[in-house]
């Protein structure tokens, strides 16, 4: 009985660690799913406890109270999981996979009692449950070790689910007491142990991983905008920049800069400025395509890296930007004010130059193009073939 009462206390235990560590990471990032599976161990921890504890209403309502708590644990967790990774939910078939569970669970246990038929109706519920999370992992693309490792413990539970009723001949007798003290009951609950430590290890980690994705993406994303900020748009501009694939195709960048800005601000007060910022960000994320790296790289200043593009390519892609924005209605400026243009600098890499200098030249093009009325696109004068581009301070612009 020894043996039986660890595993009875210690899988509650454990679940109730992992629920609290669930709880912390919803404080960092309160996305709904986490704390669902924060609350599905917190039930898998009663569900599993009332296995060896009954209450005064009875042993059979305690056996079916703690089953529908398990089958709504493993049905919660089955959700969360898929939901990390924007899946269609398959809510619908692990609640109706639960229901029929909970169903023949109450068939064998109020109407025809049979101790086998409710091990046959839960462990088939729940290997069910398992199959449909692997099948709705299968398909994700790009998956990380972590989701790997997730997908093989789903797995490995839906074996051992389907294989508990097989043995479950095992048993001797039908009650209670002969079920508790069989070696079915000690080894398959440590199976249980074993696979709930692991889903929870895989789960807690993916979520942890999460979190400092997500962290690490607000640190290079500019707030207003939704577009990179400096920091984020020059890591990644100079990543692809320095990638075998990326150095023999063309490469094009694109600067742009709102004229009489400050003036906007000025004249309609910071809010219709944001709505400004705002407006134009949109219009360079939709009109640049995915491919594109976009970014705000200053207060009205946004660049735009436009991989496998030449010079002709991007001045053309600068000057539809450019007529375009000037017809865009922006919200709360008035129908009286004047249009508000954007300025903009080009240049395309010459051949074996580096990311800052590409960066000096178009900004020096956007520097005239300031100078010279705005609302107009320059190009940058091109490199001689035999330049050496990598030498620091071949341009100073005005970055």
């Amino acid at each position: 009985m020894g043996a039986n009462l660890f595993i009875a206390l210690l899988t509650p235990a454990l679940s109730l660690v992992f629920a609290s560590a669930f709880f912390l990471l919803w404080t960092y990032r309160r996305h709904g799913h986490v704390m669902v599976l924060c609350l599905s161990y917190v039930a898998y921890a009663v569900g599993f406890l009332l296995q060896s504890f009954d209450l005064p209403i009875g042993v059979a309502p305690t056996k079916f109270l703690s089953n529908l708590l398990l089958l709504i644990a493993a049905v919660s967790l089955a959700t969360a999981a898929v939901a990390r990774h924007d899946r269609p939910s398959p809510a619908k078939l692990l609640s109706l996979l639960g229901f029929a569970g909970i169903a023949a669970l109450s068939w064998f246990l109020f109407v025809q009692p049979s101790l086998v038929g409710r091990i046959f109706a839960i462990n088939l519920a729940c290997s069910g449950i398992c199959m449909v999370v692997v099948a709705a992992l299968k398909p994700v693309p790009s998956k990380s070790i972590v989701d790997r490792v997730l997908i093989a413990v789903c797995t490995l539970a839906a074996i051992d689910f389907l294989i508990r009723p097989l043995t479950a001949i095992w048993i001797g007798g039908e009650g209670y007491g002969a079920y508790h003290a069989s070696l079915y009951w000690l080894l398959t609950n440590f199976s249980m142990v074993l696979i709930s430590v692991m889903l929870a290890l895989s789960l807690t980690t993916a979520i942890a991983l999460d979190v400092m994705k997500e962290l690490q993406a607000e640190s290079h994303t500019d707030p207003l905008s939704g577009l990179l900020n400096r920091r984020g748009f020059e890591e990644r501009s100079a990543a692809y920049a320095r990638r075998p694939s990326g150095a023999s195709v063309p490469l094009a960048i694109v600067l742009a800069d709102l004229d009489h800005f400050k003036s906007v601000n000025d004249t309609y007060g910071h809010a219709v400025g944001d709505a400004v910022i705002a407006a134009f960000a949109t219009h360079l994320r939709i009109s640049s395509g995915k491919d594109a790296i976009v970014g705000r790289i200053g207060g009205e200043e946004f660049a735009i890296v436009l991989p496998a593009s030449d010079l002709m390519t991007a001045r053309l892609f600068a000057e539809g930007l450019r007529a375009s924005f000037t017809q865009h209605r922006i919200k709360g400026l008035p129908a009286h004010a004047e249009k508000v243009t954007a300025s903009f600098g080009v240049a395309s890499r010459a051949t074996n130059e580096d990311f800052e200098s590409l960066m000096r030249r178009a900004d020096q093009a956007l520097y005239r193009a300031k100078n010279n009325g705005r609302d107009s696109v320059k190009l940058a004068d091109q490199l001689p073939a035999d330049a050496d581009c990598v030498v620091a301070g071949y341009y100073g612009g005005h970055i």
